[in-house]
């Protein structure tokens, strides 16, 4: 399998952590004093750019606000360069708080102890989930992921969960993984547009994406068709650093489960969640079938 150059730029990326931020919440600019509840006078929110940042930011914001009136403390909302830079942010104690990707989860957790807390429910408070998939123009001599041998393959960013590892775990597989000339697009979006814009014969595009891009008008599906789809994906989970006091990491867990269903919903959106209910409480067992499939690909950190 061929990965585009874009793999070492982004581990590049990663050690120099350029992070965008913005602050969220009244009195974020203004010096606080540091409590239980607030350590270091202002809490650290890291997002992974699973979306356009420009797209995410409103969304975090308000988000953000909502946890941080509730805390009762700054929240400043800090979108990530990528995935792996959002792991080592926090391995690195500069994150008290991170949305990651499933599988991004699973190393955060190994290398950061990051500690599950919440994740995004429907309007029944159930758990959500999404899938992925790979797509491929209508009319395409590809009928199923067997006939991917040969062809080119859009796949989102190294270390997500259905824009990397999913669909290469199905490649390898169906024992074709060194048969498809298979490149990172630098993300979701970017990949549906390559599959859009005629760039690749395939792409691999996730049901949350298909959602916000039938939104916008940015894909007609009738034009293309799915050729395959992954099992059910837990949604992303908010977790807490783990070598943070227990009262902070209780006090996030009950501000998180707390925030109404109009602060989470703009976030809930982009994951796919329609309609949009309050955070539910999640667990690491919610995500073990990630951690079995990064045991089964052999994956470790330096995939992320």
């Amino acid at each position: 399998m061929k990965k585009s150059a874009i793999l070492a730029a982004t581990t590049l990326a990663a050690l120099t952590l350029t992070l965008a931020a913005c602050s969220t919440g009244s009195g974020a600019d203004s010096a606080v004093a540091e409590s239980a509840t607030c350590p270091g006078g202002n809490t650290r929110f890291g997002i992974l750019p699973y979306e356009d940042p420009d797209r995410l930011e409103p969304a975090y914001q308000a988000l953000g606000a909502a946890l941080s009136e509730q805390l009762d403390c700054p929240v400043e909302v800090i979108i990530t360069e990528d995935y792996a830079a959002e792991v080592l942010a926090m391995e690195n104690d500069s994150l008290e708080i991170a949305q990651f990707g499933p599988l991004g989860f699973v190393f955060a957790n190994q290398r950061a102890d990051a500690t599950p807390l919440a994740s995004f429910g429907d309007a029944d408070g159930k758990p959500t989930t999404y899938t992925g998939g790979i797509w491929v123009p209508k009319d395409s001599e590809i009928q199923s992921i067997d006939d991917l041998v040969g062809h080119t393959l859009a796949l989102g960013s190294p270390g997500s969960t259905s824009g990397d590892a999913l669909p290469m775990s199905a490649l390898t597989d169906a024992g074709i993984a060194d048969r498809v000339t298979a490149d990172y697009a630098g993300g979701h979006p970017e990949a549906l547009l390559a599959l859009v814009n005629g760039t690749v014969d395939a792409a691999q595009i996730n049901s949350q994406t298909l959602a916000t891009a039938e939104a916008e008008g940015t894909i007609d599906t009738s034009e293309f068709r799915q050729v395959w789809e992954s099992e059910e994906i837990p949604n992303d989970p908010i977790t807490v650093r783990g070598n943070l006091p227990q009262e902070f990491k209780d006090a996030v867990a009950d501000a998180l489960l707390t925030l109404k269903t109009e602060d989470v919903e703009q976030v809930s959106a982009f994951l796919g969640v329609d309609p949009a209910g309050p955070l539910i409480p999640v667990t690491v067992e919610t995500y073990q079938p990630l951690f079995d499939l990064a045991e089964t690909m052999g994956l470790t950190e330096k995939d992320v």
